[in-house]
Order: structure tokens, then C-alpha cells, then sequence
């Protein structure tokens, strides 16, 4: 993290997070003095006003004025009982992150007291207790933490939280929600997972926008699971989606989360932070009714793409597992017809023991298999999800939820054709 050489002569007494002026080529340039590591300690790193770092030469610096002592000052905020409470669990991803200096890649880092200070306006809103669980990508996630989280959850609302924030990475936050729906049942309070798509120390940063409607949305009436991203590129709004119907939809978009066959619940303008409710179907805040944790999980469980070429061996590779859930073509069909080795694959299947639950790669729309000769021999071999339209990550964490819940395999299968938080609809809606 030190600099060296000419850097380190010109620094002097200027310390990490000074503020300083450097003149350099006819330019001045005013910012933070960033940690530098290694090979690159030769050339000075500032973080500008506008959020950007800048490199400069020191043979090229003509003058550096400074430094000025920037004093890390601690939030004190007095609880007003006049404010909802509100318990912020950091859990990881690029909310919670920021650039590794050594390596230049993005990383959880941030502490509790980091993110209420980058973000003031949500004491404004609430009385705010915030806490970390673990600071994890969350592709680096597994069931285990989304029981971690579902148990922290509740402690959260048992102890008397009017509401829960989740700071939570993008990539699979989606797959957390749907299990959190079903693990945390009769809720008297909202739940809100909120993630970035850009981390703290980046100016495109979406953290400020996004968590100050998830601590909006975390004081309102809706007493259900949530997930709170953009909704479109500007900063002007953010919407709050279904914990069981909203997927990620693009890799690095701010507005990559989108509620699948459903609207969002409500929709949150910024900076105003006014609500516009988009559906009434949800379930109220009750303080008088008592959250029940079911967060059983059973790990053994599969999610698989169908393909053209699938190979019978994947299935095979399966073997011992407890459920397997299927990402079908179409209205849910798996290559089990025409050719020797499709034919292997349906007998790879029905030679599966455990329970096998299909959904629709096409995301959107419902699972039929009574429609084609495929459908039917799936059907025939015990296939489940017929008529049903959960998103297959949905499906993936209901298998989950499911098999470490149910008492047996026939509860496991009831279980499966049960809406338990609203991950399937009986109608499907024009939007």
C-alpha cells in the first residue's frame, strides 16, 4: 500500500485520505491521496471530486500544496421515538464494497458504521441499528447462509424491529429472496434485500439511491419479502419487487432486476422518496402477529439447463441427490425423444429417486407438458411443475425449502404444488 521513489519523496508528511493540490502539464487537480501497492507505487493516485482516480507521473508535478487532515468523524444519532427502527444486516456484494488498492479488484469491505455515514438520509427516515453477518460475494453464497440470514431475520423482528434491510450482492440476490419468502412466514414487518450494481467508490455509485428506498420501503405497509433495485438507468426511482417473482436480467445495468409476470409492489421516487403503490395484493404490516421461522434446507438439490446434445450422464452425475430441478425449453421439455442418447437421458431421469420439478427457460409464460409427446413422457415418469409458472430460480430455492421441511416425499410433493409465497399464480396476467 506505500508508495515509493519520487512519490514517496514528494508525499512527505501527506498521509493516506489527505486532501491535497497537485499542479501538473498546466493542469491542477484537487482530491484524496489513494493507496497505491507494488510495482505501481511510482505514480501518484488521487480520488477527484467527481469520484474518478487519477494517475500522475511525479517527474511531471510541478507543485503539490497540502495536505489538509480529513477527520473521520462518527455518527451519534439519537433514537427518536416518534421513528419506525429499522435493522440494516450487511451481508456482502458490491453494496458493501470497495476497490482493493493491492489488487484493483472490487471487494466487501465496508463496516456497518461506513454505510450509515455514506448514506445520512436514512436516519431522517428511521431509527437505524445495522449490523454485519459476513462480507461475501454472493456467488460465493450457499444455502447455509441464506439459513444464516433467514434466522438473523427473525431475531431482527422478534427483538422489536419495525422493519429489516439486507445488504446483499446482485448476482444471486434473486435466489435469496425466493428462499427468504418462503423460510420467514406470517410476517408482521417488512423485509427489504437492497443491492448495487456499482460499488461505493465508483461515481455511477447506485448505493445512496437504492438504500434509502429500501429504508423507505422497510417503514411502509408491506409486510412482505422485497427486493429493492432501480428501476430504470436515471437516479429518479427504484421499485420494490415480489421476493418470489424478480430475477436479474442483465449482468451490469443498475436497472437489472425486473418482476417477472407480476408488477412490483410500489414504486419509489428519488430524492423525494414518495411512494406510488402498484398492486394491493400484499400482505400489511401487523406488529400483533408473530413471525414464524421454517428455515429447514436440504443442499442436495440441482438446477439444470436443458440443451440441445444433453448429455444422459448429467443426469447420472446426480445420483444421491435429493431433488433435481429442470430449466426446460419451451413449455417445459427435456431432448428425451428421436435419438439413442435422448432416449437415455428420459431413462437417466426416471431412474432419478429423488423429486424432479420442471420450469421454463423462457422465463416467462407457464409450464405445459400435456401439450407435446415430450411433456407427457415426463409427466409419465413423475415430472412436477405442470401448469405451474415459478421463475426456475424460484423453483430451485422452493426444492430446497421443501425437502428440508417436508415430513416425507408425498408432503414434499403437496408442498411443491402449494403457493407458499406467492412464487406461482393462477393467472397469468397481460402487463
Amino acid at each position: 500500500m506505500k508508495y515509493t521513489g519520487k512519490v514517496k519523496k514528494l508525499l512527505k508528511s501527506v498521509k493516506i485520505g489527505d486532501k491535497v493540490r497537485v499542479e501538473s502539464q498546466g493542469e491542477v487537480f484537487k482530491g484524496h491521496l489513494m493507496p497505491r501497492a507494488g510495482a505501481s507505487g511510482g505514480i501518484l493516485v488521487l480520488k477527484l471530486g467527481n469520484g474518478y482516480n487519477i494517475g500522475l507521473k511525479p517527474d511531471k508535478v510541478k507543485r503539490l500544496k497540502g495536505p489538509r487532515r480529513v477527520k473521520r468523524v462518527k455518527v451519534k444519532a439519537k433514537n427518536d421515538k416518534k421513528k419506525k427502527s429499522i435493522s440494516i444486516l450487511l451481508a456482502g456484494g458490491t453494496i458493501s464494497s470497495k476497490v482493493d488498492y493491492r489488487t484493483g479488484a472490487v471487494k466487501p469491505a465496508m463496516t456497518a458504521d461506513e454505510i450509515i455515514t455514506f448514506t445520512p438520509i436514512i436516519r431522517e427516515l428511521a431509527n437505524i441499528k445495522a449490523r454485519v453477518l459476513f462480507q461475501l460475494l454472493s456467488e460465493n453464497m450457499t444455502p447455509k447462509q441464506w439459513n444464516i440470514i433467514a434466522k438473523e431475520v427473525a431475531k431482527e423482528v422478534k427483538a422489536g424491529a419495525d422493519g429489516v434491510v439486507i445488504m446483499h450482492g446482485t448476482d444471486v440476490m434473486h435466489y435469496t429472496s425466493a428462499y427468504l419468502s418462503y423460510a420467514l412466514q406470517d410476517l408482521p414487518v417488512p423485509v427489504v434485500l437492497v443491492g448495487a450494481q456499482r460499488s461505493t467508490d465508483r461515481a455511477s455509485c447506485d448505493t445512496h439511491v437504492n438504500l434509502s428506498c429500501a429504508v423507505k420501503a422497510a417503514i411502509s405497509d408491506i409486510a412482505e419479502v422485497m427486493v429493492c433495485m432501480h428501476e430504470g438507468l436515471s437516479d429518479d426511482a427504484c421499485v420494490l419487487h415480489q421476493g418470489t417473482r424478480v430475477r436479474k436480467n442483465h449482468s451490469s445495468r443498475r436497472d437489472a432486476f425486473k418482476s417477472i409476470g407480476v408488477l412490483p409492489f410500489v414504486r419509489v421516487y428519488y430524492p423525494s422518496l414518495e411512494a406510488e403503490f402498484l398492486r394491493d395484493d400484499y400482505a400489511r404490516r401487523d406488529p400483533s402477529r408473530k413471525i414464524k421461522l421454517v428455515n429447514g434446507f436440504e443442499s442436495k438439490v440441482a438446477l439444470v439447463k436443458a440443451h440441445p446434445g444433453m448429455s444422459p450422464k448429467l443426469i447420472s452425475s446426480f445420483k444421491g441427490f435429493k431433488g433435481l430441478v429442470l430449466e426446460g425449453t419451451g413449455l417445459g421439455h427435456v431432448p428425451v425423444k428421436s435419438s439413442a442418447q435422448n432416449k437415455k437421458v428420459l431413462s437417466a431421469l426416471k431412474k432419478f429417486k429423488g423429486l424432479i420439478l420442471m420450469t421454463s427457460q423462457a422465463i416467462d409464460g407457464r409450464v405445459d407438458m400435456n401439450v407435446y409427446e415430450t411433456g407427457r413422457d415426463l409427466l409419465k415418469i413423475g415430472v412436477l411443475g405442470n401448469y405451474l409458472n415459478m421463475t426456475p430460480e424460484a423453483a430451485y430455492a422452493k426444492m430446497i425449502w421443501v425437502l428440508g421441511n417436508a415430513k416425507n416425499k408425498e408432503e414434499a410433493k403437496r408442498l411443491i404444488n402449494t403457493s407458499i409465497a406467492g412464487e406461482f399464480t393462477e393467472r397469468s396476467e397481460v402487463l
